[in-house]
C-alpha cells in the first residue's frame, strides 16, 4: 500500500490508510485555509509546536491560532504533505514523519520554505487524531 513510505512495525494496511488519511485531511484543511477542519485533525488534548516554535496545547488553541494566521501571513500559503515514515510506537500509536513542500494553489511545487514534521497519531474515541506534533522549517535542498 505504501510504496515510498518506510513502515516500521506491524502496522496493518487499514491503520496505515487511517493515519495517512489524517495527514491528507490536515493538508486539505491547510490548503483550504480552514482552521476548524485543521484543528479537528488533532486530539482534544493535543500538543502542537509550529514552525516558528509556538507551542499550542489543545484543539481549541490550535484553531484560535490558525484562524488569524490563515487570514494573514499564511493566506497565500499552500503545501503538499508527503508521509515518508510510519513507526509503530505501541498498538494504536503511530509516529509519522512528513515532508512538506510549498506549492501554488493548484498543487504545483514552488520556491519557498519547506517543512519536516513529526506527528504522533493515536486512536481516540473519535478516530485517529494527532496527539503530539512538531513542525520545523528547513531550507530547500541544494540544486544539482
Amino acid at each position: 500500500m505504501t510504496n515510498d513510505i518506510l513502515v516500521v512495525g506491524a502496522i496493518s494496511a487499514e491503520t496505515q490508510a487511517a493515519v495517512i488519511g489524517v495527514v491528507k485531511d490536515l493538508e486539505k484543511a491547510f490548503n483550504a485555509h480552514d482552521p476548524i477542519a485543521l484543528s479537528e485533525q488533532f486530539a482534544q488534548e493535543a500538543s502542537w509546536t509550529n514552525a516558528v516554535g509556538t507551542r499550542l496545547d489543545g484543539r481549541e488553541a490550535i484553531a484560535e491560532f490558525s484562524g488569524p494566521a490563515m487570514k494573514t501571513f499564511l493566506r497565500d500559503s499552500y503545501a503538499r504533505y508527503d508521509v515518508v515514515k510510519l513507526l509503530e510506537i505501541a498498538p494504536g500509536v503511530i509516529a509519522v514523519n512528513v515532508q512538506q513542500t510549498p506549492t501554488d494553489r493548484s498543487g504545483s511545487p514552488v520556491e519557498g520554505p519547506r517543512g519536516v514534521t513529526t506527528y504522533v497519531i493515536a486512536q481516540q474515541r473519535d478516530g485517529w487524531k494527532i496527539v503530539v506534533g512538531q513542525n520545523s522549517a528547513v531550507n530547500a535542498p541544494p540544486a544539482g
